[in-house]
């Protein structure tokens, strides 16, 4: 029996629909939490060159930079946590998402390629959740079931 090329692109597409979306939910949460928790690491590793670095590189508006840094870091060790257990998920990538941005319009406005990377799985992590395999659900599930 012959296959025809429509049949077997057609049979492809039908089996990657069926892969769960907790899979790239998963990648998604991890993938980001590695990238921002290791920037949090190198931040605490170095803390005099953090300061320096948000004094005279890093033009973040309205905030002093010592207190732009504490914040930074906080941040980038906390929501990463966060991602990884899909613990507040949404809030966690809103937080992030937001500080893309601080990044990308005021520090670093030529690295949108980079931002945009960030920026595409934080937004679907907002818009769709952390997925099945998380806390998030586990907590959905209990407390939220009709």
């Amino acid at each position: 029996m012959e296959i025809g090329i429509g049949n077997l692109f057609a049979g492809s597409i039908r089996l990657l629909e069926r892969v769960p979306i907790a899979i790239p939910q998963l990648i998604f949460r991890l993938g980001l939490a590695i990238v921002f928790f290791r920037s949090g690491l190198t931040k605490l590793a170095g803390w005099d060159t953090t300061i320096l670095l948000f004094e005279n590189e890093y033009n973040v508006p309205l905030l002093p930079a010592e207190f732009a840094a504490y914040l930074a870091t906080a941040i980038e060790v906390a929501a990463p946590l966060a991602l990884v257990l899909g613990f507040g998920t949404r809030l966690a990538a809103a937080v992030l998402l937001g500080m893309t941005l601080v990044i990308q319009i005021f520090v670093y406005p030529g690295s949108y390629p980079d931002h945009l990377l960030w920026a595409g799985p934080l937004l679907f992590l907002l818009l769709r959740g952390p997925g099945a395999w998380s806390v998030d659900a586990v907590l959905r599930r209990r407390f939220l079931s009709e």
